[in-house]
């Protein structure tokens, strides 16, 4: 018996009890916790205000993850994230003490406030869910999850994020602005509940958490989806308007979320529309443009929806 339908009941609870917090973002619950499934890391990339903290606070709240929220700062240096060796008068000798990065689920807040230095101390952590800290190598706790926060750069006082920092992120995302009828419910829920925070129930564990992520790894992958996958990011590769492309790293991220997503809707098979529905916020952000798609004020989301739309999709499982 597959475990993919007792994960898509978990996460559907998981949902519905961070939407009890989080007004009218279903799309975007979903997509972050496929993120979270999948095995990977969340970017979110919008305007302060739109609720991004509070997102993050639920998840850990509702997967019943420790959670600890790192506040990124232009004087913040790496030892802050990691941690340092200190010296115990009592032990006389030195002992490591765990940066705030030693918890499940990470809010790097405001990333983009920090010079690449430092924000190359999450490498490491994101890539192998480890510290090495002065030739000591440290795990970090099971699941680890970054939900990174990044102002948008034409804001005064911000760092670009790295390539290879962005890579790292399995997908990026945006909020945006709630809807003025959701926006009225959300004002209408406050001034009915008053200032105290919704409670929220945690649905299930760490072990829980990584029980699914062992669900998502039931999902199957035929071998047209495989060739499907692999003809979007080749075709990246090759589009004439893009510096750099999607890499290796790109295509296993595409294939993992995609198969989060089929979980999510529970599924224990990948369809295109899987692909499709994930393919903007896996591979965009991963995308470095040519100087003339930045006159031409083009976006790599653009280039992505383009090969999307030319890539002939295979069909659909009972489809001729």
């Amino acid at each position: 018996m597959t475990a993919v339908g007792p994960a898509a009941a978990t996460a559907a609870r998981v949902l519905d009890e961070v939407e009890r917090a989080v007004v009218g973002k279903r799309d975007t619950l979903e997509l972050i916790l496929a993120g979270v499934l999948a095995g990977g890391h969340v970017l979110i990339e919008d305007l302060p205000g739109v609720g991004k903290t509070l997102m993050a606070r639920s998840f850990a709240a509702v997967l019943g993850l420790g959670f600890r929220r790192l506040q990124f700062t232009p004087d913040l240096i790496p030892a802050d994230i990691t941690g340092s060796y200190l010296y115990d008068q009592q032990k006389g000798a030195f002992s490591f003490v765990e940066g705030p990065v030693f918890t499940h689920f990470l809010l790097a807040d405001e990333l983009n406030r920090t010079p690449p230095k430092t924000q190359a101390a999450l490498l490491e952590a994101m890539e192998e869910a480890q510290v090495s800290v002065e030739g000591t190598t440290h795990p970090l706790p099971r699941p680890f999850v970054v939900l990174a926060t990044d102002n948008p750069i034409e804001y005064e006082g911000t760092y670009p994020l790295p390539e290879a920092q962005l890579d790292r992120f399995l997908l990026r995302t945006r909020l945006g602005y709630l809807e003025p009828e959701l926006e009225r419910a959300m004002l209408d829920r406050r001034l009915r509940t008053g200032a105290e925070p919704v409670v929220l129930q945690a649905v299930t564990d760490p072990d829980g958490v990584l029980g699914m992520r062992a669900a998502v790894e039931e999902v199957e992958v035929t071998a047209d989806l495989r060739d499907y996958v692999v003809r979007l990011v080749t075709a990246l590769r090759a589009d004439p308007q893009l510096a750099v492309g999607a890499s290796a790293r790109a295509t296993l991220a595409l294939t993992q979320v995609a198969r989060a997503r089929a979980l999510l809707a529970g599924r224990d098979f990948l369809v295109p529309d899987d692909v499709k529905g994930v393919a903007v916020p896996v591979l965009a952000h991963r995308l470095v443009p040519r100087m003339e798609l930045w006159v031409r004020q083009a976006s790599t989301e653009d280039r992505v929806r383009k090969a999307l739309a030319e890539i002939p999709t295979p069909p659909t499982r009972g489809e001729p």
